[in-house]
């Protein structure tokens, strides 16, 4: 069972690494444990185009569960630089709902600027010719960030979801301003994140989305420990009494949110007819 009350929410935990060694074990457990809290859906995020095999038999095993691919900017000096081709063939895959995550990351790797960049450019290609959205992330960047979303949106529109937000009000705006959505993960429900609150709660309802990046970043009560897709839950209720809303709301707006920008996911029946919810 669940350690999670389930309020009676219907989720989506639109950014999560079920590949990831932390799940070795008890895979199947815990995507069960994530319908058990409401979670239909998930999103598991490649970061390596190597891992691409894997990430797909897990999508292709578990009906709730879709995939995206692309190279991240803290691993794209070390590996093979993802080409506009490549990404694009992963498209037609009927469970493959996204490019990336890629993006700039100056925290730890600023050292490689210059090819993250050019990295970031290629997803940005990928994402305008499949239709797909983009999932950026963005950590200590954000004037460049903010630069080269805005310049290659005048070079053509794509849609872009920026992961995990934790970043500046500007960045934030910036991203708004031209029509992207904004992530919420377990940051948000951190007791010292009222700032960030705030900035979701400023936000467009509607451009909101809610995430775990399990299995990194649980909220409380889970925080330090392993962090799965059940918990997005906890999230979203911290959240919505942020805002003051109800949590069924946000949940809801966020659903709603999810099927919109992905739609490919949100259009997307199995074997069987039904669809993954």
């Amino acid at each position: 069972m669940s350690d999670i009350p389930t309020p009676g929410l219907r989720l989506v935990d639109s950014h999560c690494h079920l590949d990831f060694p932390d799940f070795a074990e008890d895979l199947p457990q815990v995507i069960a444990r994530a319908q058990e809290a409401g979670v239909a859906r998930m999103v598991t995020i490649c970061t390596k185009l190597r891992a691409v095999p894997e990430i797909r038999a897990i999508a292709e095993a578990h009906a709730p569960v879709f995939w995206t691919a692309g190279t991240h900017p803290m691993s794209v000096a070390s590996e093979p630089m993802a080409s506009l081709n490549e990404l694009l063939a992963l498209t037609a895959h009927p469970k493959f709902v996204g490019i990336g995550e890629t993006g700039l990351d100056y925290h730890y790797t600023a050292e490689s600027a210059a090819v993250q960049a050019e990295s970031l450019r290629i997803h940005i290609e990928a994402a305008r010719q499949s239709g797909l959205p983009l999932i950026i992330h963005s950590r200590d960047a954000d004037e460049d960030m903010a630069r080269i979303l805005a310049d290659e949106y005048s070079a053509g529109a794509y849609s872009c979801v920026m992961h995990c937000f934790s970043s500046s009000a500007e960045l934030a705006k910036a991203a708004l301003d031209l029509g992207f959505y904004l992530s919420m993960s377990g940051i948000a429900a951190f007791p010292r994140s009222g700032e960030l609150r705030e900035i979701f709660a400023a936000a467009p309802k509607d451009r909101l989305l809610v995430e775990t990046d399990a299995p990194y970043l649980a909220p409380p009560p889970h925080r330090g420990k392993r962090n799965e897709p059940a918990y997005v839950a906890k999230t979203c209720i911290r959240v919505a009494e942020a805002m003051e809303i109800a949590p069924e709301d946000l949940a809801a707006q966020t659903t709603a949110n999810f099927d919109r920008l992905f739609a490919k996911a949100a259009a997307w029946r199995g074997e069987n007819g039904g669809v993954a919810a």
